[in-house]
């Protein structure tokens, strides 16, 4: 057996978002081959209560600025020792690269793009080459990481994966009560469901006066704007569109949807998509980010292309109208991500990533 790693994994989101869940997922998911994690995370958010709960060492770090996170991370580094230090989000991606051009991050860097890159390319050069390795979510993120000048020298695509133990543990009395109260007055519309922070969400919004079936709109995660307010108010009768907000644990609204949508025009890979498609719940998403890496259009979902409302409402009209074929799609969704997008393989390619980088190291 290889040897036990010490790993810091470092994060400045946090909140409530796919990529909080994917980092706490990873770290307990490492944790379970034997290796030593410790995650550096702002206090008081999710991630710092996830890694609570799962019992793991969580040193604080301020992120109210690069200075400030650069000083607490430069004292956390020089007080252990660590084998890989493995930056998740921009900002400890950038305390990171500032402490190795420094001489006060020896440990071999592995840097995580979790979504495409937006990064301006002086930073997106220095950041690539001052990591020994650098890991994309996906195809899509990796190509518009080159696209936009990153160095190819250690770039190394490493698949989200899904936690199927939470996907399957029963959900709390509460957040079934929830789900029931919200979702069994919507009938006899088709639910689709969107769980999502804000992400393009009116392309659905005006894909539905297109659409003759009579849909409910739900949307988790995002409280409407004025845009979205105008978008709902404009709506035919037939249909309706509920904000539900922030939701803690959404995983029960699935049981009741006959769609999950996901129309984001840039997508890393997506948390959601891969929850709903772990349960069995038909997806339809933007052809974009990492969308057609997971999904095979017709056969474990549908792409449509995105910012085109005439075109979801085609495909919303298909999906919507034949529920034999969302049940047969579903049931390929569901087999297809609990067989190739699992955490613990998510896990073990990157820890391959991480004792490639060490290596490396020790050459250099």
């Amino acid at each position: 057996m290889l040897d036990a790693l010490s790993i810091l994994l470092l994060s400045d989101g946090g909140n409530i978002a796919g990529s909080t869940m994917s980092v706490a997922s990873l770290a307990r998911h490492l944790r379970d081959r034997g290796h030593h994690v410790t995650v550096g995370r702002a206090a008081g958010r999710l991630l710092d209560d996830l890694c609570n709960d799962l019992g793991m060492a969580r040193p604080p770090l301020d992120f109210t600025s690069l200075p400030r996170l650069t000083s607490t991370l430069q004292s956390l580094l020089g007080a252990h020792r660590f084998d890989v230090v493995n930056p998740q989000a921009s900002a400890d991606r950038r305390a990171c690269t500032l402490l190795r051009w420094k001489g006060r991050a020896p440990m071999p860097l592995v840097f995580t793009r979790r979504t495409m890159p937006l990064t301006w390319f002086p930073e997106l050069l220095m950041t690539g080459y001052t990591a020994d390795r650098t890991i994309a979510v996906s195809q899509a993120v990796r190509d518009g990481l080159l696209r936009r000048g990153h160095p190819n020298r250690g770039l190394r695509i490493v698949h989200n994966g899904i936690m199927l133990d939470r996907v399957d543990r029963p959900p709390s009395n509460d957040a079934l009560s929830f789900a029931a109260n919200v979702m069994t007055p919507l009938a006899p519309r088709a639910v689709v469901l969107m769980v999502a922070r804000r992400k393009d969400q009116g392309v659905l919004l005006r894909a539905l006066p297109h659409v003759s079936t009579p849909v409910a709109a739900v949307f988790a995660g995002v409280e409407p704007d004025d845009e979205l307010r105008a978008l709902t108010s404009a709506l035919p009768d037939r249909h309706t569109a509920v904000f539900l907000g922030l939701v803690p644990e959404p995983l029960p609204l699935y049981a009741y949807a006959a769609l999950a949508v996901l129309p984001s025009r840039i997508e890393g890979l997506s948390q959601a998509l891969l929850e709903a498609m772990a349960l069995g719940v038909p997806v339809m998403a933007s052809d974009a980010g990492g969308n057609p890496e997971l999904i095979r259009h017709g056969e474990t979902g549908w792409i449509a292309p995105p910012l085109d409302p005439l075109a979801w409402a085609r495909l919303l009209e298909t999906a919507l109208t034949e529920p034999a074929l969302r049940q047969r799609v579903g049931a390929a969704a569901r087999a297809h991500v609990r067989r190739d997008f699992t955490l613990e393989s998510t896990a073990a390619r990157t820890e391959a990533v991480y004792r490639e980088a060490i290596a490396s190291r020790l050459r250099s």
